[in-house]
């Protein structure tokens, strides 16, 4: 075990502190042919998994009426940078029942 930790240190971003309840907004590289774009993507964090370097977060927005899931791995070369845009306010450790409400139900609190 304490070979893997060593092996996969180098490879770990600095602390990134992504809470269940943030909005987040996500640039990641995308890759089209030959050419490179940075696409950013902005929703709420419903979910954390797993631990050390193959830690995923979960992001859920609506976008024309559709919810969209997408999960990132925090520790990605392909995330160039997450910022946080409010904090929330949650008791739980994952908002799925967020899938089921529409409209301002799905709303977070925000932490003050």
């Amino acid at each position: 075990m304490d070979l893997i930790k060593e092996l996969t240190k180098s490879q770990l971003k600095e602390a990134v502190s992504v809470t269940v309840g943030d909005t987040v907004r996500v640039h990641v590289k995308v890759k089209e042919g030959s050419r490179e774009r940075v696409q950013v993507f902005e929703g709420t964090v419903i979910a954390k998994k797993h631990g050390g370097i193959e830690e995923t977060f979960t992001v859920r927005r609506i976008s024309y009426g559709v919810g969209v899931e997408k999960v990132f791995p925090l520790h990605s070369p392909t995330i160039v940078k997450i910022e946080t845009v409010r904090h929330g306010f949650v008791r739980r450790a994952k908002l799925y029942y967020l899938r089921d409400r529409v409209g301002k139900a799905a709303k977070v609190r925000e932490k003050l």
